[in-house]
């Protein structure tokens, strides 16, 4: 075709832009070209001339040139992400550490026995400032090592209502005043997924609704095993998220408008719904504005066979 075009519409040009060519070694073995065409006349005869050029060298530098500001852009992101998360470590670990430095001093003034009631609050203020610090450290070494690619499956078969139950049980030390887990189960009890990555999806879901739920309400858990799929529901009676602001619930540092005086990093969903994709899941929501959430795991079953 590009030789035929020369000769009807004759002059220089570079044949096959914006395409791949290559050329064969006696061998075999391929290899990149670039090939020009040509024309000359000789009397009333017209003549196409191709020169073909081994371009690899230029190929080889062309990769690097991309591989090295694909390194870039990584760099800068990294860079960026450290950024986001020193500016935002700052301002989250002033409050647990002032609580610490404060609850310490006093402690130092109680010292007789009468006092047992106010030193014993004060080591349950420093008790949770301390776990709000790891939570904070935890989230930012869990993003590190999903953007790292260093996450990996290992998926086991289990008793999904003894997992919840053990959840469950964990978690129950967050609890506020009132509140209950509900915990409702259809079908097998069985099922085959990464236990560590979906109790870190558990703990995160459930953190959520026992924070942002009041004092006295209840959150269910509903789980259901199939041959096809394994769904675990988690609704929570809570303060909800803004439409608005649904469409940015699990980007990077987002957090919704209406718990910007609630402590957080704006990690923890970003985290869950990448755990979620790394065990070929979906998570969905449903969540209406001062009038609770409802996220909807679902994940693959791979062991059809076994409740057969």
């Amino acid at each position: 075709m590009g030789i035929q075009t020369a000769q009807e519409k004759p002059n220089a040009r570079t044949m096959g832009q914006g395409m791949t060519l290559s050329a064969q070694k006696k061998d075999g073995t391929e290899f990149p070209v670039e090939i020009s065409l040509g024309h000359f006349e000789t009397g009333e005869d017209k003549f196409a001339i191709a020169f073909i050029a081994d371009i690899t060298k230029r190929k080889l530098n062309e990769e690097k040139i991309i591989a090295q500001q694909v390194e870039m852009e990584k760099g800068k992101e990294i860079n960026d992400l450290k950024s986001r998360f020193v500016s935002m470590a700052s301002h989250e670990f002033r409050t647990p550490l002032s609580t610490i430095l404060s609850s310490i001093s006093l402690l130092s003034k109680y010292t007789s026995t009468e006092d047992q009631s106010k030193r014993d609050k004060h080591i349950d203020r420093i008790k949770s400032s301390v776990k709000t610090l790891t939570d904070i450290l935890n989230e930012f070494l869990s993003l590190g090592r999903i953007e790292e690619g260093k996450v990996e499956m290992n998926p086991e078969i289990f008793d999904l209502v003894e997992f919840i139950h053990a959840v469950n049980n964990e978690m129950s030390v967050l609890l506020k005043p009132g509140q209950q887990f509900i915990f409702n189960h259809k079908g097998n009890t069985q099922t085959y997924t990464d236990t560590n990555l979906l109790k870190h999806i558990m703990i995160n879901l459930l953190s959520n609704a026992i924070k942002f739920s009041p004092e006295n309400a209840s959150i269910t858990i509903d789980t259901e095993v199939t041959t096809t799929h394994t769904k675990i529901a988690i609704t929570d009676k809570g303060i909800g998220i803004p439409a608005a602001d649904q469409v940015h619930l699990f980007e990077r540092f987002f957090r919704a408008t209406n718990v910007t005086n609630i402590q957080g990093t704006g990690l923890g969903l970003h985290i869950v719904g990448r755990y979620v994709e790394l065990l070929n899941g979906t998570i969905n929501y449903n969540s209406e504005f001062e009038n609770g959430s409802r996220f909807i795991l679902n994940l693959p079953s791979s062991i059809k066979n076994e409740f057969e």
